[in-house]
């Protein structure tokens, strides 16, 4: 490694040693993981790689040979898609190295690889890289969920009786948000995103967390507004719950993929606590009194954020699992 030193601090740049033992797979684990995370915003660097990638007596032809396919098929369909036009205008081809820890990893450098159309501003892009949930369904059912609960409280006058029907609503809509933004069925690009050294993981929790810093606020927000029940849980007694949900949804995917793991745990939400909830009736006093146990005191919410760091630890030590494409 070549290090320097810019207006920011030091820094380093890969040598030509290093890229060397990247092209042939026999870069330790932590060099390969620093160096695939480096080239992802230094051209210089992975210009350099994969030049070392193309003269390998193995990559080398299977690079050649990708190139030639994909300028083949950029002739015959012209329109195809943003990420075939990179592969073709980029010239180089991409850079695949055999990283210990992770793989085979395929770093490909062009403005369009990401699959995002070039002329999105910075913040359409942020969206658009946080994931299909925030761009599909599943925000147009928050926003329902949301100002329908509002709506019926006030407009209807139904009153205090809407708090409890939210309270138990909340916790799995971050759920269906995770699982509709992450995944072999969710995501068009997720082959790609996989391939990548920001994928796996680190992109699912990116887009979990999206999702929660769309559904925390709104949701409770809609609770803080809503009339109060006497005796019932505040508004933000859901966020424990929801957060537990959600990390369980995350460590249970990591064995049977996140659209299983998420419905799993939503099915087991809806038999456990919402259909118990209901028993005495869909609305009011009821089932405020029967979504209270799961919701209200300090030993409760204690359980919820036990069972999170438990759901958190897991899913740490499930982490290499995400690094595989999950199967149909």
């Amino acid at each position: 490694m070549r290090r320097g030193r810019s207006g920011l601090g030091p820094h380093w740049h890969v040598d030509g040693e290093l890229a060397a033992r990247y092209a042939a797979g026999t870069a330790a684990e932590s060099d390969a993981w620093s160096l695939e995370k480096h080239v992802e915003a230094c051209g210089a660097c992975a210009a350099a790689v994969s030049s070392a990638v193309r003269a390998g007596p193995e990559t080398g032809p299977l690079l050649a040979s990708i190139r030639a396919a994909v300028l083949e098929r950029a002739v015959q369909e012209p329109r195809e898609s943003v990420g075939s036009r990179a592969y073709a205008d980029n010239g180089t081809g991409p850079a695949i190295g055999a990283g210990t820890g992770a793989g085979t990893t395929t770093t490909v450098t062009g403005a369009g690889t990401t699959g995002v159309p070039p002329r999105l501003s910075r913040a359409a892009r942020v969206v658009w890289a946080a994931g299909p949930a925030l761009r599909g369904a599943w925000l147009v059912a928050l926003v329902v969920v949301a100002l329908g609960a509002v709506a019926l409280s006030y407009g209807a006058g139904l009153g205090a009786s809407v708090r409890p029907l939210l309270l138990v609503t909340a916790p799995v809509l971050p759920l269906a948000g995770v699982a509709l933004s992450y995944g072999l069925h969710a995501d068009p690009l997720y082959e790609i995103a996989t391939s990548t050294p920001s994928g796996g993981l680190r992109l699912l929790l990116t887009r979990a967390a999206a999702v929660l810093a769309v559904s925390v606020p709104a949701l409770t927000l809609a609770g803080a507004v809503l009339p109060v029940a006497a005796g019932g849980p505040g508004a933000a007694a859901w966020l424990l719950p929801g957060l537990a949900l959600t990390l369980a949804a995350l460590a249970l995917g990591s064995f049977v993929g996140g659209r299983r793991g998420a419905a799993a745990v939503g099915a087991a939400w809806l038999a456990f606590v919402v259909a118990p909830a209901a028993t005495g009736g869909p609305a009011g006093a009821a089932l405020m009194a029967g979504a209270s146990p799961y919701f209200a005191g300090p030993a409760v919410q204690s359980g919820w954020a036990t069972g999170a760091v438990a759901c958190a630890l897991l899913l740490a030590a499930r982490r290499r699992s995400f690094d595989h494409l999950e199967t149909p």
